[in-house]
């Protein structure tokens, strides 16, 4: 693992034009000219929620040139709010202020926020600037960076939106002295994965810092999060719209989205439902016989030790389970398309699950 002295740092992600960069940092949004640089004009809509607001929206006035026009909208906070309703409530504060084609967005708050901005800036006037502040560790480390954006519908989930990469990802360590133990864990699911599909040294680390990590000491989750948006950097820069290996990033999500759309967006956290379908996964790679008795193991381990839990809902069946998944995005044609490991580091994407094998597996799982 690269040695870290201080808690800041950049990547990029590498798209030719459409290249941007990922600021990693302590206390970034207190400095004056951390968004000058990737504003399109001088029209700014800040998009934020009802938690985040009172928080960071302050803060984020502050660090932003007095000789622009800043408007705001504020929406209430929440993954059941996520959707084409709220979104439409951007387009409306954009027209209704006259807002330009070199206006820029800036998405102040977690992944709801972040997917929900994305969307509206790529369809207003057919696609305009957006940046991305994101407030969790679940957004800092996935959902800021790649370009997807959308929104749910009750069927399942992001089963609308674009891709449309943001000027720049500005992380500010500090926003997560307020997010809650639980969000923490919900966020610490998505940088699990990216050690389970691609980096077993960087599972290994995780292992070793989960309680440093857990504890929000900044040296850690700094190195956390700068691991984990470079993997996905390198990912998105290979495969940018999902032909491909970019798949691989779904680890877990296929049962997951089935949980979140099943119990109801909000119910379960979003990296609570990774963390389930990451175990899921691991189960049935392990049924599979692809990977071994420790393999799986470990998983379960530190899965858990990030506070997630391992089970699924209680009360959803294998049909339960089933009719959601064959809404996923990855399926093709009506073939079933799930991501699973070969190994620890390893993960693969297959079409070829046999079908009594999944029910077998659905059927068993522990409830919770």
């Amino acid at each position: 693992m690269t040695d870290i002295t201080s808690a800041q740092r950049t990547l990029t992600v590498a798209l030719g034009e459409r290249s941007y960069p990922i600021h990693i940092g302590v206390g970034l949004l207190k400095r004056a000219n951390v968004l000058e640089p990737y504003l399109a004009g001088q029209q700014v809509m800040v998009v934020t929620n009802e938690t985040i607001a009172p928080l960071y929206l302050e803060t984020l006035y502050a660090s932003l040139p007095s000789h622009l026009e800043i408007r705001t909208v504020v929406l209430p906070d929440g993954e059941q709010y996520k959707s084409i309703e709220q979104v439409s409530r951007i387009w409306d504060a954009l027209l209704e202020a006259g807002f330009n084609r070199r206006c820029t967005l800036i998405a102040l708050g977690g992944g709801v926020i972040g997917d929900m901005v994305g969307y509206a800036a790529a369809a207003y006037q057919r696609g305009v600037a957006f940046i991305q502040v994101p407030t969790t560790l679940l957004s800092q480390v996935d959902s800021s960076v790649g370009g997807k954006t959308g929104v749910n519908h009750p069927l399942g989930k992001n089963m609308i939106g674009a891709f449309w990469q943001p000027k720049a990802v500005i992380v500010d360590i500090d926003t997560l002295a307020t997010l809650p133990a639980r969000e923490l864990s919900a966020g610490l699911a998505e940088v699990i994965k990216y050690g389970l599909i691609r980096d077993e040294r960087f599972l290994s680390w995780l292992e070793d810092n989960m309680q440093a990590l857990r504890n929000v000491e900044p040296a850690v989750i700094a190195e956390a999060i700068a691991q984990s948006c470079q993997i996905k950097a390198d990912i998105v820069a290979e495969d940018e719209t999902e032909q491909g290996v970019r798949a691989l990033l779904n680890l877990g999500h296929t049962f997951g989205h089935a949980i979140e759309a099943h119990q109801g967006y909000g119910n379960w956290l979003h990296g609570e439902a990774v963390g389930a379908g990451m175990a899921m996964a691991a189960a049935l790679s392990h049924q599979l016989g692809w990977i071994d008795d420790n393999a799986l193991a470990r998983a379960n381990t530190v899965i858990k030790s990030a506070g997630l839990p391992l089970a699924a809902p209680a009360g959803m069946s294998a049909d339960d389970f089933l009719a959601r998944m064959k809404l996923d995005k990855k399926n093709i044609d009506t073939r079933l398309r799930l991501v699973l490991l070969n190994a620890l580091g390893e993960a693969c994407v297959s079409d070829a699950t046999p079908p009594d094998r999944l029910r077998e597996l659905l059927n068993h799982y522990p409830r919770g």
